[in-house]
């Protein structure tokens, strides 16, 4: 049977940067088996296959798997499907629309926007809010798995964190862009120092202040071993995670924060994720993520 696909660039307005992403079209009565082999044969951070909702409220039923694992959730397949969908039905129209992909960690509530000649853009309201997941870690083991002194370790309050969104983040602040830029992360070394959460190893999720660009907030990386991806250009599920973090070390005041984050600069694939957050009586509220993605391929799988 063949099945047609297409691979867009996410997080970035311009080809071939970003984290690019694989969309399954026809993904109906594929075997796990068959879905796994699949994403590691396209070897991409993620690989996204589209279903039939059983939910006639849900645009469609989302598969997400890594070369590696299938995963709950996450950030970069949630915006990248979204726009993949509304551009295959509509084109390159001029519009807003609203639909809910149907995940594993439950339905995700979307907002696409589609520009005539323009990168399409998609935001998503997180399906589960951030929270802590209180362990002990191990300070100098983390460094040593980052090539890095207990020095680089933290900025201003930020220390090392465990949180999730749905995907376990083990957070670590560091000094400086610098710092980010000289790290070598080591996956033997940070396998045998961090926590496994939920019988999965918690994979790296790098941030400091600042950024190349001057548009971000934050500089961010992410390494995740345990799910097969070396380094991963751009990672909306870390985010998520981080909007817990930010609310805690920075006492975000009552209001709307938005939050741009960028990574994979030093993979040559700059990525930009939107975080916006909204806050009362010192939680988090609603936090949603969003960025845009542009179409680099289509073609058909021969299964």
């Amino acid at each position: 049977m063949a099945r047609s696909y297409s691979v867009y660039d996410v997080f970035t307005d311009r080809k071939l940067e970003g984290n690019p992403l694989a969309v399954i079209f026809d993904g109906d009565e594929l075997s796990d088996q068959a879905m796994q082999a699949i994403a590691k044969e396209m070897n991409l951070s993620e690989t996204v296959f589209v279903q039939r909702s059983g939910n006639p409220a849900h645009s469609a039923r989302l598969r997400i798997f890594t070369p590696g694992r299938e995963l709950p959730f996450a950030g970069h397949p949630t915006v990248g499907t979204a726009i993949a969908l509304a551009e295959q039905a509509h084109g390159n129209s001029t519009m807003d629309l609203v639909c809910v992909l149907e995940e594993n960690v439950g339905p995700v509530r979307c907002a696409v926007r589609l520009r005539a000649g323009e990168a399409s853009f998609a935001e998503f309201d997180l399906p589960k809010k951030s929270k802590q997941v209180t362990m002990p870690l191990d300070r100098l083991g983390i460094a040593n798995a980052l090539s890095l002194k207990t020095t680089e370790i933290g900025f201003e309050n930020h220390v090392p964190s465990l949180w999730s969104a749905g995907v376990p983040f083990l957070l670590v602040p560091i000094h400086d862009v610098g710092a980010a830029q000289r790290m070598d992360f080591d996956p033997q070394l940070w396998e045998a120092t961090v926590p496994f959460v939920d019988g999965a190893l918690a994979s790296a999720y790098i941030y400091c202040r600042g950024g190349v660009n001057h548009v971000a907030k934050f500089h961010a990386r992410m390494f995740a071993s345990g799910m097969g991806i070396v380094e991963d250009p751009a990672t909306g599920s870390a985010a998520a995670a981080l909007s817990g973090a930010i609310n805690h070390f920075d006492g975000l005041t009552d209001g709307h924060h938005g939050v741009m984050i960028e990574q994979g600069v030093e993979m040559g694939r700059p990525s930009f994720i939107h975080l916006n957050m909204d806050v009362e009586g010192g939680a988090i509220t609603n936090a949603r993520i969003g960025g845009q993605a542009v179409r680099l391929a289509t073609g058909t799988l021969d299964l």
